[in-house]
């Protein structure tokens, strides 16, 4: 970029904070990772916690259900206020208010005494969470020119896959040595340093002119989501959405949220512009977002119990036979950036849809004796196919906004993507259950009447009855295995089937040309703000975006 007399092009970001964009990114991608590895680190752990003291704290499968839910229950109803106090207070300073949130949520659910208490304090995690994820994103965006962002983009994508994966690698060492707390308490000594190298490094920025607050917009957006995932959860945990305690707040999140719509619409100063989902590369992403989500998480769900209960692997195990997917996603995902300079992003995040379907559809294959390495080449597609589509549809969401707005930008990109996930779980979760039940209760009778109905609830509560039985319930043991075969093959089918939705929608609304070089002024007059570096001010000039960064 030039200026209009020719000059040297100033640069948007301010040298001191340019040359450490990097260390910052690394810190940026630290504090991901802690809010990632959380939840599928837990995922590991619920049958210990499920155990009576001392080994766990008596759990029921109900209990066990809440104690993660809680968690994205308030994780995904604060995500886009969190966004919008970054960007009025400072995304330095919510991005270290949630950290330590979570850290001190995190001490608590590790010593808690009770499955009530654990469901507290992982509502706590979650609560610090949200003022983590949405300010990491945003704050990528200040420190990056936006020729960079790409790259910055893929790399940070990089990190949530690594996260999903190595959390059941280091739940299961955790659990070989130490008390089940301690998959919680591993989290305070990384929060310390978290902390540490954000107040050194992390540079604070936020809208400059953020206008009067819309605390009615705010209320709404909270009240909405949380009514909404809660009525997922609620209809995922019965297997009946049409169940009032499913139905009601479903339909109250809907509405509460078409008021939200309303209401920004007509607000001279709105929470979010709603005109932004007008932009085809803002809507077509953060749909793409919220159906591939949908997708994975419920395979995520039912690959487990297939690689743990079908399989006959332990949770260590299970954890590293998913390596594969972490690996693709570090390799594919700070390069995708160069395969959309060459194809442009339409045509890689169809192809990343498709892979991603094609290796959906290819749990509909297996069965007990699947070659391991069969599995492992799924997953490494699945991981490949995620690769090329994160980076590319939360470019396309972040720079459709303007960067002052780029808290309530990430926070909206992982709104669709926390409620895709809590919808696909749901969703998904209930079609393999029923399909598991409606198999295997012609099997049951070897039980007593009165414990037929818990048995068919899962294929883990299955074979737990079976174990009680000894000898007899041998019999019970092969028919738990195909009915729960049978309903993963339907269910990953219908995975397959929401990602094929996920490419029609890729193709006929996500832009398709390769992204174009920055133009050599800008189109539109800026207003002059003011940058702040450690005592210094200077005025920005007029190719600086509109913001305000301070160097602490």
């Amino acid at each position: 970029m030039s200026t209009p007399s020719g000059a040297a092009a100033v640069p948007r970001i301010p040298e001191a904070v340019h040359r450490r964009r990097w260390a910052i990114l690394g810190v940026l991608m630290f504090s991901l990772l802690i809010v990632v590895l959380d939840n599928s680190i837990l995922n590991v752990a619920v049958k210990t916690i499920a155990s009576p003291a001392p080994v766990g704290v008596g759990a029921t499968q109900s209990e066990l259900e809440w104690s993660i839910n809680s968690y994205t229950l308030v994780f995904a109803g604060l995500l886009f206020t969190a966004g919008l106090l970054g960007d009025r207070m400072g995304r330095k300073k919510v991005m270290l208010f949630g950290i330590l949130v979570f850290g001190m949520g995190s001490a608590l659910a590790a010593f808690s005494g009770s499955p009530g208490e654990l469901i507290a304090y992982r509502a706590v995690m979650g609560f610090g969470a949200a003022f983590v994820m949405p300010a990491t994103l945003a704050v990528l965006m200040y420190v990056f020119e936006r020729e960079e962002q790409p790259k910055a983009i893929g790399i940070w994508a990089g990190s949530v896959g690594l996260g999903i994966a190595i959390g059941p690698i280091a739940g299961g060492l955790l659990l070989e040595h130490f008390w089940w707390g301690s998959i919680f308490l591993v989290n305070v000594p990384i929060v310390i340093i978290a902390v540490i190298t954000m107040v050194v490094l992390v540079p604070d920025s936020k809208d400059p002119n953020p206008g009067r607050i819309d605390p009615l917009g705010v209320v709404l957006s909270v009240i909405g989501l949380v009514l909404l995932v809660y009525g997922i959860i609620r209809g995922g945990e019965l297997a009946d959405f049409l169940a009032p305690s499913s139905l009601l707040p479903l339909l109250g999140g809907l509405v509460v949220l078409a008021v939200f719509v309303l209401h920004e619409k007509r607000s001279d100063h709105p929470a979010i512009d709603i005109s932004y989902f007008k932009k085809p590369a803002f809507s077509a992403a953060v749909a793409a977002i919220a159906l591939v989500f949908f997708a994975l998480m419920g395979v995520t769900f039912f690959s487990a119990f297939y690689l743990q209960s079908v399989r006959g692997y332990s949770a260590l195990d299970a954890g590293l036979l998913i390596l594969p997917l972490a690996v693709a996603q570090m390799i594919f995902a700070p390069r995708a950036r160069l395969v959309v300079e060459r194809f442009g992003a339409r045509a890689v995040c169809t192809a990343g849809m498709l892979l991603v379907a094609v290796g959906l559809s290819a749990f509909a294959l297996f069965d007990a004796d699947t070659p391991l390495w069969v599995l492992e080449v799924v997953f490494f597609v699945q991981g490949a196919g995620m690769a090329h589509i994160m980076p590319p549809v939360t470019v396309s969401v972040m720079q459709a906004l303007p960067r002052e707005k780029a808290g309530s930008g990430s926070a909206v990109n992982n709104t669709f993507r926390q409620v895709g996930g809590a919808l696909g779980v749901a969703v998904l979760g209930s079609l393999l259950s029923t399909r598991y039940r409606s198999g295997i209760e012609g099997h049951l009778e070897v039980l007593p009447s009165g414990a037929r109905e818990a048995a068919g609830e899962s294929i883990e509560t299955t074979l737990g009855y079976a174990q009680k039985l000894g000898p007899a319930g041998k019999e019970l043991v092969a028919p738990a295995h195909k009915a729960f075969l049978d309903a993963m093959h339907l269910t990953a089918l219908v995975s397959a089937g929401v990602a094929l939705i996920g490419v029609v929608v890729v193709l006929l609304f996500l832009p398709g040309g390769r992204p174009k070089r920055a133009p050599a002024a800008e189109p539109e007059p800026e207003p002059e703000p003011e940058i702040e570096l450690g005592s210094e001010r200077e005025s920005a000039g007029p190719d600086h975006d509109t913001r305000s960064v301070s160097e602490n």
